[in-house]
């Protein structure tokens, strides 16, 4: 059974990084599945810090754009929003080149929070970075 109330589009998603730092960044959004949701941004300059490594905030919004995102496909979108309550990563390993992938999975969904596990990792698959996200869900005001 998959966890999305609203069934999620690649497609969609991406144009939805247009005119955010997730387009700044090179965000894109590559695989979903019942329980997942998987997004990629480039190691490059736009990511590195000033030592030519990955830089760990660039990390972070990689983790919080794709748990984010797949926050907001598990509500119902006409009583409801999520925001970011809380977001954590260990850096594990440096990365220099190539892609970061992304692979969020929730942990739990409530009323009114949501956390997501974000586990990134490099182009060999070796993992770069853990990262929690917890979400606030929160009523339109009518």
């Amino acid at each position: 059974m998959s966890l999305w109330r609203t069934q999620p589009n690649l497609e969609a998603l991406n144009a939805n990084q247009k005119n955010t730092i997730g387009e700044v960044l090179g965000i894109r959004f590559e695989a979903v599945d019942d329980d997942s949701l998987t997004a990629s941004m480039p190691v490059d300059s736009r990511t590195h810090q000033p030592y030519g490594l990955l830089h760990g905030g660039a990390s972070v919004v990689l983790a919080e754009t794709v748990g984010s995102t797949a926050s907001y496909l598990c509500l119902d979108n006409s009583k409801y929003y999520c925001v970011g309550l809380e977001v954590n990563a260990n850096h594990l390993r440096g990365l220099r080149s190539g892609r970061v992938t992304a692979v969020a999975k929730a942990v739990h969904i409530g009323r009114s929070t949501h956390v997501w596990e974000i586990r990134l990792h490099g182009d060999d698959g070796k993992p770069s970075c853990i990262s929690r996200l917890t979400m606030a869900v929160v009523p339109l005001e009518r």
